[in-house]
């Protein structure tokens, strides 16, 4: 997938294409669940049958991250289920061609319905065909609606088309559900409405590698409660607390690692730490490997991308007095992800699950 980011970027990542024009769809996407998946899926069968690339325009910011930083009220700003990486790498599981990635910013938020389709749609990106949810709204003020871009699609000359929610088992499939179903910490739940289990990405980075020094002893190894740790780029996560993972991209067989990992601020570490406070997913495997202690410099996994799947949630952080307590606190959730990992059907505890694009509709 061509990933453009801001439409001054547009005339030089296309340079080498010879397709003009695109089938386009709009929206923020967060979390890529199964409505969006089947509205992907639409899109890609349009663009195929126009014989054009299909591209998704998404936002970053969210816009109402945007709003909530300009009325300073953070309040209004969406928990966010997924980082753009993970969001912009289920686009590209999902067949998208092209994503444009428009900056959410004081123009764009003040730029008139009219002027979007004229100027953008048209304009920057020859659209042929836009394919819109049914609670579409765009422009200023939210003053654009599906019956403006209808009647501008016949005068302009492209075609629109609006897809019904999606539901699953009578529950309406969107990214509020998502949102909730995290917030909950109802982690199968999450997983029907994505597809997919839920799962976070990126870069290894650095912590302050205390996890080694805690509990050499309760766990019987010289490296204790190693971590391997991510940042998570929103100040809100949709999900927060302790959580039985698979740990994936550190097998050269594609086998997961089986872990427990917080998700969170880490409420019993100092918050002047390397991370300076910011939202880490810290990732602990219960069985290291040796021969992958022995493939990475001293043991570690810095740089490495990997993807950890969110499986089961065993509590809320919690605020330890000392670093004994959380010693002890995570001898505790090791045990209990290794009870939750006992209760998996064999076949489930080595591998899991990520819907193809074409087993998703």
């Amino acid at each position: 997938m061509k990933i453009i980011r801001g439409l001054w970027n547009l005339q030089h990542a296309l340079r080498h294409e010879t397709q003009t024009g695109c089938a386009l769809t709009i929206g923020n996407f967060d979390g890529v669940h199964r409505g969006h998946q089947a509205m992907l899926a639409l899109l890609n069968n349009e663009a195929r049958h126009r014989g054009v690339p299909s591209c998704v325009m998404t936002f970053e910011p969210h816009p109402r991250d945007y709003f909530a930083a300009l009325h300073q009220k953070p309040a209004l700003a969406p928990a966010r289920i997924a980082t753009l990486r993970d969001k912009l790498e289920e686009l590209a599981r999902c067949g998208v061609n092209r994503c444009v990635v428009l900056p959410f910013n004081a123009r764009l938020a003040s730029q008139l319905p009219q002027a979007f389709i004229e100027d953008t749609l048209v304009g920057a990106l020859s659209v042929k065909y836009v394919l819109v949810g049914d609670d579409f709204r765009f422009g200023a003020q939210r003053a654009g609606d599906y019956a403006m871009l209808d009647a501008a699609g016949e005068r302009l000359g492209f075609d629109v088309a609006r897809m019904q929610s999606y539901e699953v088992h009578g529950i309406r499939v969107s990214s509020s559900a998502v949102r909730d179903a995290l917030g909950a910490g109802d982690m199968d739940r999450v997983a029907a409405l994505l597809g997919r289990p839920y799962s976070i990405s990126g870069h290894v980075v650095h912590g302050r590698k205390l996890g080694r020094e805690l509990g050499a002893s309760a766990e019987g190894k010289g490296d204790g409660f190693r971590t391997l740790n991510l940042r998570f780029s929103h100040w809100k996560p949709a999900a927060s607390g302790i959580f039985a993972v698979h740990v994936h991209g550190l097998t050269p067989n594609g086998i997961p690692l089986t872990g427990v990992a917080n998700l969170g601020v880490r409420p019993s570490i100092d918050p002047s730490d390397v991370n300076g406070g910011r939202v880490l997913l810290e990732t602990h495997c219960l069985d290291w490997p040796e021969a992958l202690a022995r493939s990475l410099p001293g043991g570690e996994a810095y740089g490495k991308i990997i993807r950890v799947d969110l499986l089961h949630k065993l509590h809320d952080e919690l605020k330890y007095d000392s670093l004994g307590a959380l010693t002890e606190g995570i001898a505790r959730d090791c045990n209990d992800a290794r009870a939750f990992f006992a209760t998996l059907p064999s076949q489930a505890y080595g591998q899991t699950h990520r819907q193809t694009t074409r087993d998703r509709i």
